[in-house]
């Protein structure tokens, strides 16, 4: 077992909504600014947030979730990074206490001190009364310090740093400033690469940052890899190791179809897949492949573009009818039916590889863990969508949610074809994920 030592920080907040985000990706560019090399992380299954917060910190952002990457994959993880950077940042999910695991349960579990972030825009001295009781309410999490969002002035971000109590630290603050808001819609906030002002809005929070920030860096965490594995759980290529050498895999991937696990990738990567990524919208053909892969993403957004691929309507039925892999992921499964509408009733025609329709909904229609087992093993991941689909087919398996939620996806399979709701995390079980595109 090897230890790395790395200052850290996991920014929760007392709720969603405080101004996690902002605060994370300020520090991020604030820090790299200033000559660092930053690694964030994003806890829980989120796709958006990170985004953003690798065009802020220029490292991909990989997602650290106990019970979806299970212990090892995340301890894996975090120790590679220490091994290269100056400053570990964590994004959490949700309050600091909500959830299981919560914010808070990865926190302990990986002794990461906490950074909580509290919107002070309506409060003077209440600011520390929050600010404590988030310290005290778990004698086992430790919160480091504490940073305000939406100030309305210097003289209110020092009201906000007088109020905290002893041995709680002020460690920064944002203004109330619309022009610094990161834009959001249905299913968060947009995706970075739609946002054309990214970089100059990231630039501008690193700067208001400035104005308030601690410039002592956080205490370090022991981040160990008790395995002594890779974060992609030891899987190489090679005989009887499920190897991918030579497997032409094509990827969907643009504005349509944007939800992606790096680590994901990594596992393709891993085992010597060649990944040939290709975008529906900008009109790229099917390129030649042995596998399919349609992620989520944003179809409903893109109706239009998307009815019109008839070519590649007739490309992908032509590779499904020839028996070859194809995974259909969330959106990848809204493409794959015979219709798509929109909120507003707006139907266009879809891929047809699936019997079957949806249409979006006002109000979410999933959401939660996943984990299904699939003939070819074990799977988790998990699920968010506002889309309700009325697929004409039996499903093959149906997923459990660990925290008992009411989301429990079906999983369709026509031959080589599975298509679901559920957003599959590949580093869970690498084997099985491979055998869904494996020839």
């Amino acid at each position: 077992m090897s230890t790395q030592h790395c200052p850290a920080l996991l920014v929760s907040a007392p709720a969603s909504g405080q101004g996690k985000t902002s605060v994370t990706a300020a520090m991020a560019r604030w820090h790299v600014r200033q000559g660092r090399q930053v690694r964030v992380f994003k806890a829980g299954p989120d796709f958006l947030d990170p985004m953003v917060l690798e065009r802020a910190s220029g490292a991909p952002v990989y997602q650290l979730d106990l019970w979806m990457n299970g212990e090892a994959d995340v301890r894996a993880r975090l120790h590679a990074a220490a091994c290269e950077a100056d400053l570990i940042l964590v994004e959490g999910v949700m309050g600091l206490f909500d959830g299981a695991p919560s914010s808070a349960d990865l926190a302990v579990q990986l002794g990461l001190p906490v950074l909580a972030v509290i919107d002070g825009s309506a409060m003077a001295q209440t600011f520390g009364a929050l600010a404590l009781g988030l310290a005290r309410y778990r004698s086992d999490v430790h919160v480091h310090g504490v940073a305000a969002n939406r100030v309305g002035s210097d003289y209110h971000a020092s009201l906000l740093a007088q109020s905290l109590p002893d041995g709680l630290q002020w460690l920064g603050a944002l203004p109330r400033d619309p022009t610094l808001a990161l834009p959001e819609r249905h299913l968060g906030l947009v995706p970075a690469g739609e946002m054309d002002s990214l970089d100059a809005t990231l630039d501008a929070l690193a700067d208001a940052w400035a104005r308030h920030a601690s410039t002592a860096l956080p205490p370090a965490a022991a981040f160990s890899n008790a395995t002594g594995e890779s974060a992609q759980s030891g899987l190489e290529a090679g005989p009887g190791n499920e190897s991918m050498a030579g497997v032409r895999v094509a990827i969907a991937r643009d504005d349509a179809f944007c939800f992606l696990y790096p680590a994901n990738l990594d596992v393709l990567r891993a085992a010597a897949a060649e990944l040939r990524f290709f975008s529906p919208l900008a009109g790229d053909p099917l390129p030649e492949c042995d596998a399919v892969w349609l992620p989520g993403g944003y179809p409903e957004l893109h109706l239009g573009a998307l009815s019109a691929r008839t070519d590649l309507h007739m490309a992908l039925r032509t590779h499904h009818g020839a028996g070859k892999p194809l995974l259909a992921e969330c959106g990848g499964l809204l493409f794959a039916l015979e219709a798509l509408a929109d909120r507003d009733g707006v139907t266009r025609r879809m891929a047809g590889l699936l019997p079957g329709h949806a249409r979006l909904q006002p109000r979410l229609a999933g959401l939660g863990l996943q984990e299904v087992l699939l003939p070819e093993g074990a799977l988790r991941g998990h699920t968010f969508h506002y889309a309700m689909a009325d697929v004409v087919a039996p499903a093959i398996a149906t997923a459990t949610n660990p925290n008992g939620g009411p989301s429990r996806e079906a999983v369709f399979r026509d031959r080589r074809m599975t298509a679901s709701f559920v957003h599959f995390y590949f580093p869970s079980n690498p084997i099985a994920a491979l055998r869904l595109l494996q020839p």
